[in-house]
């Protein structure tokens, strides 16, 4: 078990890319979800928590076989707060730190995680490492177990944003990868996917 946990995020209703949810998606023969999934798997970091909420039954059924911890927030309908601190809550004692995974980021990959959890390392375990790419913040983004508390006390739908926003401590990690802000939101977001 690494130091670093990851916590893969997949509560979400995904209003506004339509009816169908989306991390059930497919894309390459496997759901969004169980792209992000696989990738943790086969990364440095762990174990592997992931938050469900909206379809639950569904989205554990496409995760079948991947060793990972299902936690489920029952309170998911209240925000994105409310899942981040189900899989804060699940890390174990040895966790310093947790990747924060989003289940409609298909193009992360292991070798993405591992340079994240390599770079939170090497620039002395700060309060968050954010990747950016061309001055944009995006994610995976690797948080200290020491917000724990912080992360906490949050509500509503918002990620560790409030929390990390204007702290010294958080290092911001440049990257070529366009897999840092390449999500899915919408229907035409989707329809441009190429995994």
């Amino acid at each position: 078990m690494s130091d670093v946990a990851a916590i893969l995020l997949a509560a979400g209703r995904g209003t506004r890319f339509g009816e169908e949810p989306k991390l059930l998606a497919q894309v390459s023969g496997k759901a969004l979800v169980r792209h992000a999934a696989e990738a943790a798997v086969h990364s440095t970091a762990g174990p592997i928590i992931v938050v469900t909420g909206h379809c639950a039954d569904a989205v554990q059924a496409e995760l079948k076989g991947l060793p990972v911890q299902i936690v489920h927030n029952p309170l998911f309908s209240e925000g994105l707060s409310t899942s981040l601190k189900a899989g804060f809550s699940a890390l174990p004692p040895g966790a310093r730190a947790a990747l924060i995974l989003l289940g409609d980021m298909p193009l992360v990959s292991a070798s993405l995680i591992d340079a994240l959890v390599a770079g939170w390392h090497e620039s002395r375990e700060p309060a968050a490492l954010v990747p950016t790419l061309d001055g944009r913040r995006g994610n995976p983004v690797v948080i200290s177990r020491a917000l724990q508390t912080a992360i906490e006390e949050l509500s509503g739908d918002v990620g560790a944003g409030p929390v990390l926003r204007g702290r010294p401590d958080v290092v911001e990690w440049p990257t070529a990868d366009r897999a840092v802000v390449q999500d899915i939101d919408t229907r035409e977001e989707f329809g441009r996917l190429r995994v």
